[in-house]
């Protein structure tokens, strides 16, 4: 399995940032193809050091190589471009292996 973690930052305006994300981005990334699953983080997050970002979100697929063809996909290009459109305070982003220890 692989997946995709994207780390946003504390946007300028969080309650707009939310409503963008989950109504807008949410429905462009589901349209990933191979997109195994999706999950996001609900509530504050608690960092045990540093700033803590304001929503992690982890995209699973089943190779990196599905990940590679999701993001050059027309639609993995709109969900990448739609991320300025809300993420004012800066985004991370992650594409790694995973596996159960």
């Amino acid at each position: 399995m692989a997946q995709v973690t994207v780390i946003y930052n504390t946007p300028a305006d969080e309650a707009a940032f939310d409503k963008y994300y989950h109504e807008t981005h949410v429905p462009l990334a589901k349209r990933l193809p191979n997109l195994r699953g999706y999950t996001v983080s609900t509530g504050p997050i608690q960092a045990l050091s540093g700033p803590a970002p304001h929503l992690v979100a982890i995209l699973q697929f089943d190779s990196m190589s599905d990940i590679a063809s999701a993001l050059a996909s027309p639609e993995g290009q709109a969900a990448a471009a739609d991320v300025a459109n809300f993420a004012t305070g800066g985004v991370t982003i992650l594409l790694h292996d995973v596996k159960s220890v």
